[in-house]
């Protein structure tokens, strides 16, 4: 399956860009893909992505075991401050 990644703010700087597509196998979770992006981008976005919050399809991610479908969209978002 693919899916796209989206980053915004401080992701975005780590990641280099704005958004990719990522290849995973079937059945893969939201855990697997946020290993693949660790895997990829190993010098900033790791230490981010242990700050982030995950909307996959535009609905927030509590649990990390959630599994993908193939053309979902994972949004990588990074605290934000202010009120």
């Amino acid at each position: 399956m693919t899916i796209v990644v989206r980053y915004f703010a401080a992701a975005r700087a780590a990641a280099g860009l704005e958004e990719e597509k990522v290849h995973l196998p079937d059945g893969a979770t939201v855990a697997d893909a946020v290993a693949e992006l660790r895997r990829r981008h190993p010098e900033g976005l790791p230490r981010i992505l242990d700050a982030v919050s995950y909307l996959l399809d535009g609905i927030a991610v509590r649990d990390q075991g959630r599994l993908l479908t193939d053309g979902a969209e994972l949004d990588v978002l990074p605290p934000f401050a202010g009120g």
